[in-house]
């Protein structure tokens, strides 16, 4: 499945009909057709071009939002479980200051004020989700900083950000993988609720979360602008979901016995 939307994504150009921004005023609002497979929209444009198109938006930001996520949190979270003490109380006050702000508003807030592009989106998002991935890489190294292999390398002289990156981290990698996976399909959601919202990705670039805009306001004679978008939403969700949980089934052995 997430190989599927991955493919769609990369050859949108080729599978898409119609260009995704022609407007065409004797084709609006008309149903799905063998011209336009699942309709069009309010300005007469191809709904399945912009479906395609929408999924190359709603990838790239959960990959690139998900991706900066995850480095600020290892970061940290490395910081914190190594070092201990004053260092790790600090950090994780600060990080349990972050958790007590509900992060989709605190994205609103600054989108808001940096202005909606999907740039911003993608680091405004990546910005505001770290502290799950700093709290789970924090516990992975208070486990593993005591084990004989750290030992060993401090009694030969490693360096500590030897120690944190040659030796702890690979070591703390399997569940930050599945954190990352898991991570993407919150982001898309995240994408899309903004989109949604008009403070996303804005026209005439087409989101999943805009189309469903369209649909809102034209929901009682143009049903196919809700379902389609809605539907590749609760797909690509799921897909990553259901990811996550097969890579954690696969690389826990304690899930096996």
């Amino acid at each position: 499945m997430v190989s599927l939307l991955i493919l769609i994504a990369l050859f949108a150009p080729l599978l898409s009909p119609h260009n995704p921004t022609d407007i065409d005023v004797n084709n609006i609002l008309k149903p799905p057709s063998y011209n336009n497979p699942l309709g069009t929209d309010e300005l007469g444009r191809d709904v399945l071009s912009r479906m395609l198109y929408g999924a190359r938006i709603s990838l790239a930001v959960g990959f690139v939002a998900v991706g900066i996520a995850t480095l600020i949190g290892i970061l940290v979270g490395a910081i914190s479980g190594y070092y201990g003490g004053w260092i790790d109380t600090v950090i994780m006050r600060f990080v349990d200051i972050m958790l007590c702000i509900p992060t989709f508003f605190l994205v609103l807030t600054v989108i808001a004020f940096v202005g909606p592009s999907i740039l911003n989106i993608m680091i405004v998002i990546g910005l505001t989700s770290w502290m799950g991935m700093a709290r789970l890489v924090r516990a992975e190294f208070l486990s593993l900083k005591e084990r004989e292999f750290v030992l060993a390398a401090r009694s030969i002289g490693a360096s500590d950000l030897r120690i944190i990156f040659r030796h702890i981290l690979p070591n703390a990698l399997a569940p930050v993988l599945v954190s990352f996976i898991l991570g993407v399909a919150g982001a898309i959601l995240v994408e899309s609720s903004l989109s949604f919202l008009g403070i996303g990705v804005q026209p005439p670039q087409a989101s999943w979360g805009n189309i469903l805009t369209s649909g809102k306001e034209n929901i009682e004679i143009a049903w196919w602008l809700s379902v389609f978008p809605g539907l590749a939403i609760l797909f690509s969700v799921l897909s990553y979901n259901l990811l996550g949980e097969g890579v954690r089934d696969a690389i826990d052995p304690r899930l096996k016995t």
